[in-house]
């Protein structure tokens, strides 16, 4: 007997619709970045760390140079007082500085040596976590989903920046 999940409700991808591809597309992105990140967010609990201080700690050496304040809530898409509140509790913890930067209305973010050592704990998580979970993705479907997503992101972006109309026209393909 065949067994079907909720999802699919007894019908194989293949036989789905476009528009039902697109739909559970779009449910699997959030489910998978959730999941992901829990994942990471359960294997830092060690040090200490939840995502709300993880993060922050990993972005910021994604940088070339010290990021503003600014540049670093954008690259984490959390508004600016929610970051304040973090690099607060960074800060007490002794994991990074705010330092003046050339126009003295903003701060820059630097790791603390402590930071940095911590940080690179936090990389090493995320990395072996990703290693682990991407290990039965062959390397030409990865490429072909990274390009996927590359592309969503591109349209979301642009659909951001366009003031975000309401009804899209559908591509036929």
């Amino acid at each position: 007997m065949k067994q079907t999940t909720k999802r699919s409700a007894g019908r194989s991808p293949a036989s789905s619709s476009g528009a039902d591809r697109r739909a559970l597309f779009g449910a699997l992105i959030g489910q998978v970045a959730r999941r992901w990140r829990a994942l990471v967010d359960a294997r830092l609990k060690v040090y200490g760390l939840t995502e709300a201080t993880w993060r922050p700690l990993l972005y910021l050496s994604k940088f070339p140079a010290p990021p503003r304040q600014t540049d670093l809530a954008e690259s984490l898409s959390i508004e600016g007082p929610s970051l304040v509140r973090l690099l607060d509790t960074l800060e007490r913890d002794g994991y990074i500085l705010r330092c003046a930067d050339s126009d003295r209305r903003t701060k820059t973010i630097r790791l603390t040596p402590r930071g940095e050592t911590l940080q690179r704990k936090i990389a090493a998580v995320v990395a072996e976590t990703r290693d682990q979970v991407l290990a039965g993705v062959a390397d030409r479907r990865l490429a072909a989903a990274t390009e996927v997503l590359e592309e969503v992101q591109r349209s979301i972006l642009a659909l951001g920046q366009a003031g975000t109309p309401s009804r899209r026209p559908r591509r036929k393909h």
